[in-house]
């Protein structure tokens, strides 16, 4: 299928598709997270408080004012406003505002249900962030703070687990041959794919931890796993070392776009120190956002408090697994990084013009893995595209380096599958797209071409 055939396709209008997954995030699951959030600064009151005095209380019953003001734009199908902070990236979003009343013409507002899901998803948390940006001093409060911490205390004995697996790999690693190193690849691999199903976004904040062993549950997950380029991207890591790029050799760098804090931000932080300490891996450069962004996304803070609850366990390998987290950052091994284009609303195709910096420093990777279902709609473009078109068509051009997708699957876009597959999930499961049971690991290599 042609590109250009597909630019009417987009997820434009959700309520024509009555009854589909963006429709009912946005009438249902959207303002239930709002309500959730105005909930959450008003049980803390009493903390704003102790810390600020009058001028905290004031703030909290001025962030729910605008907080309340925003749930009914969205119920009744207002208008899109342009943002009012003064935030470095309040200009963009604006101009995205633009672009969107252009593409509607003047006959139709650029309303909640009346424009891309994509978008409008995006602009509520930063509508979210702004309420409290403009009551200070209570800008910095995190609202998704206490779901995300608790995620990762009901997740504590698979924490435990996956530390204890890794200990055992470190304490073989110089005896492992190439095949029993790929073996252990490919289980923390999908351990980082599978924790990807404890999104607190698509449960609206509701308890989403892992409760089982990660590692004994993967043999009965693999069926669903519908995309398995697992082969690719080991080729990508292994040859890399070998091979040259601009006359030099290669880095070996991987980049890791992060999704959500708790349990599925260890899974990525141990499938990190396993390809480090491995050997397969010089450096790790982590991706995440720079505000509080879809219940559970991880902030410089989420990874900073992981690693601070790590190396403070009551448990041998944790701790251990703490402590060597925190030298990697020290020593730059591991470097964290955040850019206002992961909280926008721009597809990935556009990041070349609109963060040409974000694009280059993703050229220096060897491989980029982009966790996640957002990151995946990005990828693709939120379009409806029929499931056989090829995941390189999807990427529109994309390509700063080799990159896969590790996405439970929790929106209603796929590609890259065989013919019929999806016609035969469809029969044994309408709800395959949306339910997080099925899983990709799908990978593109650029060419020069691309």
């Amino acid at each position: 299928m042609e590109v250009e055939t597909m630019v009417n396709n987009v997820f434009s209008n959700p309520v024509e598709m009555k009854l589909s997954f963006a429709y009912l995030t946005i009438r249902d699951r959207m303002p239930t997270i709002l309500t959730k959030v105005i909930d959450t600064i008003h049980r803390n009151k009493n903390t704003f408080f102790e810390e600020y005095g009058e001028e905290g209380i004031e703030a909290e019953k001025n962030a729910i004012g605008l907080l309340s003001k925003l749930r009914n734009e969205l119920q009744t199908d207002k208008p899109v406003v342009e943002l009012k902070d003064d935030l470095k990236d309040s200009e963009a979003w604006n101009q995205y505002l633009q672009r969107q009343q252009k593409l509607q013409g003047d006959q139709e507002c650029v309303s909640w249900f009346s424009s891309p899901w994509l978008y409008v998803e995006c602009y509520m948390y930063r509508r979210i962030h702004e309420a409290l940006l403009l009551n200070p001093p209570i800008s910095e409060y995190d609202v998704f703070n206490e779901g995300k911490t608790q995620s990762f205390f009901d997740s504590q004995q698979a924490v435990m687990d996956l530390c204890t697996y890794l200990e055992g790999i470190r304490k073989n690693a110089k005896e492992l041959f190439q095949n029993q190193l790929f073996e252990h690849f490919s289980t923390l691999l999908q351990v980082s794919l599978w924790g990807n199903k404890c999104d607190l976004s698509i449960s609206a904040g509701e308890d989403n931890s892992q409760k089982s062993s990660p590692i004994e549950s993967l043999s009965s997950l693999h069926p669903f796993i519908l995309v398995d380029d697992t082969n690719a991207v080991w080729a990508t890591l292994t040859s890399a070392r070998r091979q040259e790029k601009l006359g030099k050799t290669k880095v070996d760098r991987v980049d890791i776009v992060l999704d959500n804090a708790g349990f599925e931000l260890v899974t990525d932080l141990v499938f990190a120190d396993f390809l480090v300490s491995s050997g397969l891996v010089r450096q790790i450069h982590f991706h995440g956002k720079s505000l509080p962004w879809f219940v559970s996304d991880v902030t410089a803070n989420d990874l900073q408090w992981i690693v601070r609850q790590a190396m403070a366990a009551n448990h041998r390998w944790l701790s251990k697994c703490g402590v060597q987290w925190q030298t990697y950052l020290k020593q730059g091994v591991w470097r964290y990084h955040d850019h206002p284009f992961w909280t926008q609303p721009h597809e990935f195709c556009d990041m070349a013009s609109d963060a040409p910096d974000l694009y280059a420093s993703l050229q220096e990777a060897d491989l980029v893995l982009f966790k996640g279902d957002l990151n995946y709609r990005k990828l693709t473009g939120d379009r409806d595209w029929e499931h056989v078109v090829d995941f390189n068509t999807a990427l529109r051009g994309f390509g700063p380096a080799p990159l896969c997708s590790l996405r439970t699957l929790k929106a209603n876009v796929q590609v890259g599958l065989q013919p019929g597959q999806a016609e035969k999930l469809t029969s044994r499961d309408p709800s395959w797209m949306t339910n997080g049971k099925y899983a990709v690991i799908q990978f593109h290599n650029p060419t020069p071409e691309d």
